[in-house]
């Protein structure tokens, strides 16, 4: 099944943009973290790990990919092409993460769909509002 996060017609888990350890306790509990670009918040991945915590990151490489999926991140976020390339070791290797590409339009849910990526993620998913 595609995953499609942040559509108005489907129910979603929001995620929440963090940017400190401090601001995960302003989050609901059981949140998905929302964490920015992989290598500019590797300290924030390694403590979501060891805090059994879901999260999200942009993958910038697809080194970023695998080593973000090595430290436990439930979606890894990465634009065409590379996004086709992130899905290919998801599937060589059993990632545990699920692949997505970030969507400003429906009518691009049908591209992604052809690439065989696991789903897409409009914007609006992604809480930057901590209240």
């Amino acid at each position: 099944m595609m995953l499609i996060v942040g559509h108005s017609d489907i129910p979603y888990e929001p995620l929440y943009y963090i940017e400190s350890v401090d601001e995960i306790a302003q989050t609901p509990s059981n949140a998905i973290l929302w964490l920015g670009p992989y290598r500019e918040t590797v300290e924030l991945a390694k403590h979501c790990r060891k805090n059994g915590l879901r999260y999200g990151v942009m993958a910038q490489s697809l080194s970023d990919a695998l080593l973000a999926n090595a430290l436990g991140a439930t979606y890894i976020l990465a634009q065409f092409p590379l996004a086709e390339a992130v899905q290919k070791a998801a599937d060589t290797y059993l990632f545990d993460a699920k692949i997505l590409v970030p969507i400003d339009e429906e009518s691009e849910i049908e591209s992604v769909a052809q690439a065989a990526i696991d789903g897409v993620i409009f914007q609006r998913a992604i809480r930057f509002d901590l209240d």
